[in-house]
């Protein structure tokens, strides 16, 4: 009897993968722009936080705590209409077409989809849902109370999807699935030398747009790399949705 074929196992980093830009640095910029973050205050951390995201020094709690307690003090309602404009103004018109026709070719595939990204889920989750991505692995928030009057406490909580917490927080996900890594055909997308722990315990990692160190990595291990950059007509769209 022929055995049954291999589950495929599909994951998209977020940021700088299927986004043009940064969920965190941009919440932090949105909220500025609102006046709900002192410029004067979060600017500078903001740009510092990027940095030593990029060259890889900040340490993971250090970068979750930062970003998660942007929404310290209030709750999931306080925050909602803040978070659905977030996503309509500034997330969807910087997720190229390309991003979505790459995602709705694994659906159709028939692979398991999963978005697993080191941005908080409060954040993440309805983009993940404007991708078509059910399945949503993200660094989880603490807060008090339950349902949309929970209040956010502005830390992060459980394991920190970040480096190697991506790996141990796929790990946990798949295994209440009874889903065994290694016997999966599974694929990472992703930009970041952050993400090579992940990127190494897959079967198939894709560099996308990636950063110069992951960039120097795939080309020594010849990984493929994938461009899934704006184009002008994705411009053009995306303005055109967010002006209506």
């Amino acid at each position: 009897m022929a055995s049954a074929p291999a589950l495929r196992l599909t994951l998209f980093d977020l940021d700088h993968t299927l986004l043009d830009g940064d969920s965190d640095v941009l919440w932090c910029d949105f909220l500025m722009d609102l006046g709900v973050l002192d410029r004067a205050l979060f600017a500078p951390r903001n740009a510092d936080m990027e940095r030593q995201y990029r060259a890889g020094s900040v340490s993971v709690q250090d970068f979750c705590a930062f970003y998660v307690s942007t929404l310290a003090a209030r709750s999931r309602a306080a925050w909602q209409p803040l978070r659905r404009r977030f996503l309509d103004e500034v997330v969807a018109p910087r997720i190229p077409a390309a991003a979505h026709a790459l995602v709705q070719r694994h659906h159709d595939a028939g692979d398991l989809v999963v978005l697993t990204t080191a941005t908080n889920r409060f954040i993440t989750e309805l983009t993940a849902a404007h991708l078509g991505i059910s399945h949503l692995i993200a660094t989880e928030c603490e807060t008090t109370g339950e349902g949309e009057t929970a209040g956010f406490s502005g830390r992060p909580t459980g394991t920190l999807n970040m480096r190697n917490g991506k790996v141990t927080r796929l790990q946990d996900w798949l295994a209440v699935r009874r889903i065994v890594l290694q016997e999966c055909e599974s694929t990472l997308y992703s930009d970041s030398y952050n993400d090579l722990p992940l990127l190494t315990a897959v079967r198939k990692p894709v560099a996308v747009n990636p950063d110069a160190r992951l960039a120097a990595v795939a080309a020594d291990r010849g990984w493929p790399v994938l461009s899934l950059r704006l184009l002008p007509q994705d411009m053009g769209t995306a303005a055109d949705a967010a002006s209506r």
